[in-house]
């Protein structure tokens, strides 16, 4: 359990701000290998966007948490087999839009036959594009956007290029006009296997990430606001945290990289190069959600554990972004996906702009909140009829909703464009001592990818804190 930040020492081998499921790692990393490591935490719940909430007697993962089958041999390798042993795949993915409807597992194999057979794509043609996309790699040329990529395949097929961007947009935020890399790397991942989430929700997966933490001597303190990280002569000096200095060798940053750069640390730690390619950064987009608990007793068919719906024509990346998109993912919450919790709940997912919520009055706040509800509630009906009569829980959050309780900048969901990576990348360059971790380039991002970079980060940050003692 967290403990009061009056029983922090005053001193420690690495400081970590911020748990999101990269700082969880990196901190549970480097206490493995031996290091002191305070975990700081500015809200009361560790997880960051894989955070959850109670309401009458409904648990609800605020994150959309479908994740490659990479997960099992991440959490088998840097956290334990219980972790590893709750990952369970989502057999029922569905895509309902004017152009198709279907059903797939979501896997090469089920994806190569839809390809063929219901889109009459040559099987040479899909063959090679799932080669290109498997072997693309963090270091390949940039230049190339996912919209040159699927024309070079697919020209003209505005369906096919739906079916295989739609979902990664929702698991990522990337677009058509992003480079082909940040698509295919994320995209080849999930055919490895299909589509994976954690059994007995995001509770409970934070809860056994805590108690593994703990045992590996981590102290972990919630409700501690990191106001500024000090740098002293290059290095890294250690954090003001709720009006007090606590001093260490290291810091690693699982706030947003941009709110590490310009918000915690002194821009004269910085070279003024290294400053003029972090202004470049540009924030991802956001999300909005709708959380829909179904009353105590009552039933709702196995309509699909994801539900991509749309009634847009075409596949659009501008659209999935609009204020009023006509868009959106519902995750579906049966008793299967939490044992002993005989409840079901629904969350619907959209991607949105910061720019759009932050400057609503409060009256227009939230009339829009009542708008996005009741838009919600009418698309699900098209599969659900009647539920409304089924709801005895439904709320609504926004881009404005993620700023508050994670701090992000524009309260991004994923992080910022491709740019950010090497920035993220570069930083301990620039300030020794100083790290960062978080979901950068888009392909760092999602729990899969935010894990890999902790694992990543706590690596650089070890052999930083071994060569001083050298």
């Amino acid at each position: 359990m967290p403990v009061p930040f009056s029983h922090v020492s005053d001193a420690y081998d690495v400081i970590v701000i911020g748990s999101g499921l990269g700082g969880l790692t990196s901190a549970n990393r480097l206490a493995y290998c031996g290091h002191k490591v305070l975990l700081l935490e500015y809200h009361h719940k560790l997880g960051g966007l894989a955070a959850w909430f109670k309401r009458r007697g409904h648990i609800f993962d605020v994150s959309l948490h479908g994740f490659p089958f990479g997960m099992v041999k991440t959490c088998k390798k840097y956290w334990n087999r219980e972790i590893m042993n709750s990952i369970v795949q989502l057999k029922k993915i569905v895509f309902d839009n004017p152009q198709f409807s279907l059903q797939t597992t979501f896997d090469r194999q089920d994806f190569t036959a839809i390809l063929n057979e219901r889109f009459r794509i040559p099987q040479q043609t899909i063959d090679r594009f799932f080669e290109t996309v498997s072997s693309m790699n963090f270091y390949d040329d940039r230049t190339m956007t996912t919209r040159e990529l699927f024309e070079q395949f697919f020209p003209g097929r505005t369906d096919v290029h739906r079916l295989l961007m739609e979902p990664i947009t929702y698991a990522n935020g990337s677009t058509l006009d992003d480079p082909a890399i940040t698509y295919g790397i994320v995209f080849s991942n999930f055919m490895n296997r299909g589509v994976f989430t954690f059994e007995g929700g995001t509770d409970r997966l934070i809860g056994l990430m805590t108690a593994e933490l703990e045992k590996n001597g981590v102290t972990i303190c919630t409700r501690s606001k990191v106001e500024h990280i000090i740098v002293e002569k290059g290095r890294v000096r250690g954090v003001e945290v709720n009006g007090r200095t606590i001093a260490a060798r290291a810091v690693v940053s699982n706030s947003g990289i941009t709110n590490t750069i310009d918000n915690l640390t002194d821009h004269k730690a910085f070279s003024e190069s290294f400053l003029e390619k972090a202004s470049a950064i540009r924030v991802n987009n956001s999300s909005c959600q709708v959380y829909i608990g179904i009353e105590k007793g009552q039933h709702i068919p196995d309509i699909g554990d994801l539900l991509f719906t749309s009634t847009a024509p075409e596949f659009d990346s501008q659209e999935l972004l609009d204020l009023h998109t006509r868009s959106k993912t519902f995750s579906l919450y049966y008793p299967k996906t939490r044992p002993g919790h005989n409840r079901y709940t629904i969350v619907a997912s959209m991607n949105s702009r910061y720019e759009d919520w932050k400057n609503l009055t409060d009256e227009q706040y939230a009339g829009e909140k009542r708008q996005l509800i009741e838009r919600t509630i009418s698309d699900l009906d098209r599969y659900l009829p009647g539920v409304k009569a089924k709801i005895d829980w439904i709320e609504a959050a926004t881009p404005r909703t993620f700023n508050h309780y994670t701090l992000h900048t524009s309260g991004t969901s994923f992080g910022t464009k491709f740019e950010g990576l090497d920035i993220s990348r570069s930083i301990f360059k620039e300030v020794g001592g100083l790290f960062h971790v978080g979901s950068v380039g888009i392909i760092m991002s999602g729990w899969l990818g935010a894990i890999n970079y902790g694992v990543i980060v706590a690596n650089d940050a070890d052999g930083y804190l071994r060569s001083l003692n050298g």
